[in-house]
């Protein structure tokens, strides 16, 4: 997918090149959707894991017949992480950044498109979407769809992560759950993936090339100037040292 931009009128309207017949919303895949669903759920882990926290459980008001259970190992950890906001809530903070590659389409904070748009208005051009301003920030239809996904997974796999919780937390919950329970071979790419800075499209890298190539002829012109004036200052300095001599 490649932004179209047109400028009719003094205004500018975005729209969309699709290659191919593939529709312009991208389905999150299966990978994508664990990768960010167990991402969220350790990240909740870990926030709670630090507690020393001892939990009394049980009835009445003698205190022996009470269990003692820590709160890193009790039920209200793992429902708190899970439900209290729903873990898969934490998907539509993410925003889709067309400029990346893989599964870093998806990350949070507002991406490179958008950032440019945004500037593009602080600007004063008026710059049309076919949607009013304040629904640009919104969740797009891909990280909706990302969220329901994430809330199929969670009841489908509800018993793996419980069995991991209370079994199994001296092993990486990604293999666990993902790798090992989720995704069938060659379904797994996605896990793998990280983000680096140069892994951006072949759009965001063409317009990167240019960005350095415009500072590159600045820079150039900056010190041609600068040899410029002293090649002047050094002509005064010869005139002005030829007429003492003539003197």
């Amino acid at each position: 997918m490649r932004l179209l931009l047109t400028v009719w009128c003094g205004v500018l309207t975005i729209g969309y090149l699709v290659k191919g017949s593939d529709d312009w919303v991208k389905t999150p895949t299966k990978c994508e959707v664990c990768k960010f669903l167990v991402t969220e759920l350790k990240d909740r882990l870990r926030e709670t894991g630090k507690s020393k926290e001892i939990l009394r459980t049980g009835h009445g008001l003698d205190e022996r017949k009470k269990k003692s259970i820590e709160y890193q190992k009790s039920d209200l950890r793992l429902t708190e992480a899970l439900q209290d906001p729903h873990v898969c809530d934490k998907i539509l903070e993410y925003n889709v950044h067309a400029e990346r590659k893989g599964s870093n389409r998806y990350a949070k904070g507002m991406s490179q498109t958008m950032e440019t748009l945004h500037g593009l208005v602080n600007k004063g051009v008026k710059v049309e979407l076919g949607m009013p301003e304040e629904m640009w920030d919104k969740p797009s239809a891909e990280v909706t769809n990302m969220q329901r996904s994430c809330f199929k997974m969670v009841e489908d796999y509800e018993e793996d992560i419980e069995d991991w919780y209370y079994n199994h937390q001296d092993q990486d919950l990604v293999k666990y759950i993902c790798e090992d329970r989720v995704l069938r071979k060659g379904e797994r790419e996605c896990l793998y993936e990280k983000f680096v800075e140069g892994d951006k499209s072949s759009e965001a890298k063409d317009e990167e090339k240019k960005q350095k190539k415009k500072k590159g002829k600045k820079k150039k012109n900056k010190v041609n100037g600068k040899k410029g004036e002293e090649s002047d200052e050094n002509n005064n300095k010869s005139s002005k040292d030829k007429l003492q001599d003539e003197l």
